[in-house]
């Protein structure tokens, strides 16, 4: 089963807690801890542009 296009950028734009690499890539991405990332994804949902917004707003 292929995934469309839309799939794919509906997947980019979400950050999965749960898996290793999307956390580690959003932490470097970010410069900030893993745990930092996880507790920001707990705390406004897994939406990229939240989760990022919820980052910087900690800075």
């Amino acid at each position: 089963m292929s995934e469309t296009a839309r799939g794919r950028n509906q997947d980019r734009a979400r950050v999965a807690g749960g898996q290793d690499h999307e956390v580690r890539y959003e932490a470097n991405k970010e410069h900030v801890s893993k745990d930092n990332v996880k507790s920001a994804t707990k705390s406004v949902g897994n939406s990229r542009d939240k989760v990022e917004d919820e980052l910087d707003r900690k800075d």
